[in-house]
C-alpha cells in the first residue's frame, strides 16, 4: 500500500532550498569537519483535515528518550537523500523514494562542551510512503498531531523550526547548546 497525502506536492525548487539531491554544506568547528546527518518528517492528512507527522522516542544513542524525527548519519558515499530513504526503513520498516522527498534546509547544531556530538543535518519533509510503521531498535515510530508537537519532549531546538518546516517554511539555522548539553543558549 502506498501512502500519500493528499497536500503531497512534487519536489520543487523551495526559496532558498535546491531541488534535487541536497549535499550538505560542509562546515567547520575548529579543525575538523562536522560529521553530516539527515532527519526526515513523513506527514499524512486525516480524513478530518489534520495534519500528522511520524515522529518516535529514541531508544538508544545521541538524543536516547527524547522524540526525534527519522534519520541518523551518512555512510560514506552516501548522499544525504540516500541515507534519508535508508534510515527510514531501518527505523519504521517503511520505504520511501527519493524523488519523494521534499529537501528543507540544513541545521548545525554545535555542542562546545562535548564536541563529539557537533554536527550538521540535512533537513527533508516526505508525505508519500509505502508500508506501516514499526517498532525497531532505534524508536518506536508513532504519528503526532502537527498542531500539538511534543516539542517538550524533543531537543530543545525543535520548537524554534519544526513547526515551520512542517507548515513548508525552509529552515537553515545554527544552534549552540549549553553546559547541561540539552538548552539552546544561542541561535543563529
Amino acid at each position: 500500500m502506498r501512502a500519500r497525502s493528499s497536500s503531497s506536492k512534487p519536489n520543487k525548487a523551495r526559496p532558498g532550498i535546491a531541488a534535487g539531491p541536497v549535499v550538505a554544506s560542509r562546515r567547520y568547528h575548529g579543525a575538523m569537519a562536522l560529521p553530516q546527518v539527515c532527519v526526515c518528517y513523513l506527514t499524512r492528512q486525516n480524513p478530518d483535515g489534520t495534519l500528522q507527522v511520524l515522529l518516535g522516542r529514541k531508544k538508544k544513542g545521541l538524543g536516547l528518550g527524547n522524540i526525534v524525527g527519522l534519520g541518523g548519519k551518512l555512510e560514506p558515499g552516501e548522499t544525504p537523500v540516500q541515507a534519508a530513504v535508508r534510515e527510514i526503513e531501518e527505523e519504521s520498516g517503511l520505504s520511501v523514494v527519493e524523488a519523494d522527498l521534499s529537501p528543507r534546509g540544513v541545521l548545525t547544531y554545535l555542542f562546545p562542551h562535548r564536541e563529539a556530538w557537533s554536527q550538521v543535518s540535512t533537513v527533508f519533509v516526505c508525505a508519500a510512503w509505502e508500508g506501516i510503521p514499526r517498532e525497531s531498535d532505534e524508536l518506536d515510530p508513532e504519528w503526532f498531531d502537527v498542531a500539538s508537537l511534543p516539542v517538550d519532549e524533543m531537543w530543545d531546538d525543535a520548537r524554534h523550526w519544526l513547526p515551520g518546516v512542517l507548515s513548508g517554511m525552509p529552515v537553515r539555522a545554527t544552534f549552540t547548546f549549553g553546559e547541561d548539553l540539552a538548552t539552546v543558549v544561542a541561535r543563529s
